[in-house]
């Protein structure tokens, strides 16, 4: 197992970036740093947000090119389909262990293995909580470089709430972790890697706009309260925050729509708009701050949302307009698998269930798993992999496709 350095606050120039070890190595049993921070949870303020960072470069935009070069991102586009995963929650803590999040990263990893390479995923977008349980350097080998050892794609994330979160007397500052791991202005090889090859991220904030190729995905940072998530001051009731992140999903929106771009448009954020989860609740004034963009933009809407936070996975769709929209949340990474909420009864809740507000809730599972998402020019599809099936299965749990041109759902694979 190669060896955990302590975390130091200089990090190593990397000459070239790097990703996946070179010879797939097996993974830890249990964690080099066994001590855990649950105890820091009486020192937390509950309802404290934390001001958003702003980003290195505005527009923060950034493309799959910047990062993979522009020969694997042409194969892509001779393929004719991008394959990529999502997940969040990923962050497995001591005493429990690292098993469950070892069997979703090494799952994932497993795909690098297909025979088609149009099938292998270019790279991973984590929805959040990368490190639980307050983002920590000391955590981010075994929590985030052992688990994803073998994962040889770019990891590109958006911080979920434990990634930002502090307690009184923490010594780093909020998302200061999180920003040098995934923010950095040049891959450079991180102290906490050890002595693993993955590079540090260059993401320009901690929202951004990924482009790629069929795809293009803008990610929000919804703060650190474990319920709602939130994006902006909502009118000055939070006063820490600005409203940078609605001026720049406005902005974005209206750009594709004006552009007239033809790919998909995936909208993802740690905390999900919707859910029936038996732990969390949704985000109401979020999901009003992004219809308010979405109106900006001339009703132009996502072909999809993707989140994190609640541990398991759901899918809804919502109705807008002609549009049939997919809200998909798999924060189902590792940390934990959470129940789903019971009818009055106290029974299951039978599937499609419908809501006046034109959202039907459609498949739900509590277990441990990940989104695998294929976009063509002319299909969106999202399929939910569940570790139940160990390395031996392809076959998803759940698939769904958008009709990119019509945005409404299709039995039409990617």
């Amino acid at each position: 197992m190669p060896k955990k350095i302590r975390a130091k606050r200089s990090f190593t120039p990397a000459p070239v970036r790097m990703f996946g070890e070179p010879k797939p190595l097996p993974g830890e049993t249990q964690f080099v740093d066994q001590r855990t921070d649950e105890k820091y949870y009486r020192l937390l303020d509950p309802t404290l947000l934390q001001a958003i960072p702003n980003p290195r470069i505005s527009p923060p935009i950034m493309s799959l090119q910047d990062v993979l070069g522009p020969q694997p991102v042409q194969k892509i586009l001779s393929s004719g389909k991008i394959v990529f995963h999502a997940v969040g929650d990923t962050g497995a803590t001591a005493p429990a262990g690292p098993s469950h999040e070892a069997a979703v990263t090494d799952k994932m990893a497993a795909d690098f293995g297909d025979l088609d390479p149009a099938d292998r995923p270019s790279f991973l977008y984590h929805l959040g909580d990368v490190i639980y349980n307050f983002g920590e350097d000391e955590y981010y080998y075994d929590q985030f470089y052992e688990p994803f050892r073998n994962y040889d794609a770019p990891i590109f994330a958006i911080p979920g709430n434990h990634d930002g979160v502090l307690y009184s007397g923490e010594a780093q500052s909020s998302l200061g972790p999180f920003l040098q791991h995934f923010c950095s202005t040049t891959p450079v090889h991180a102290p906490q890697a050890g002595g693993l090859v993955r590079t540090t991220m260059t993401q320009p904030g901690v929202y951004f706009t990924l482009s790629a190729p069929f795809v293009t995905i803008i990610g929000l940072y919804t703060n650190v309260l474990e319920d709602p998530g939130i994006i902006s001051s909502e009118g000055g009731k939070n006063p820490r925050l600005d409203d940078q992140q609605v001026t720049f999903l406005k902005s974005e929106l209206k750009r594709l729509r004006e552009s007239k771009y033809s790919g998909a448009v995936i909208l993802a954020t740690h905390h999900p708009p919707y859910t029936i989860d038996n732990t969390h609740g949704g985000s109401p004034g979020m999901m009003a701050d992004i219809e308010d963009a979405i109106s900006y933009a001339g009703n132009f809407w996502p072909h999809a949302f993707i989140s994190g936070h609640v541990h398991n996975y759901e899918r809804y769709t919502r109705a807008a307009g002609k549009a049939e929209i997919p809200f998909v949340i798999a924060g189902s990474g590792g940390h934990q698998a959470t129940r789903i909420r019971t009818d009055p009864s106290n029974k299951p809740i039978r599937v499609p269930l419908r809501a006046k507000n034109g959202l039907t809730l459609e498949r739900y599972y509590p277990h441990f798993g990940y989104l695998r998402v294929i976009a063509t020019a002319q299909v969106l599809t999202f399929e939910f992999h569940d570790i139940k099936t160990g390395l031996s299965s392809k076959s998803p749990a759940d698939v769904c496709s958008v009709d990119i041109k019509n945005r409404t759902l299709t039995t039409i694979h990617a």
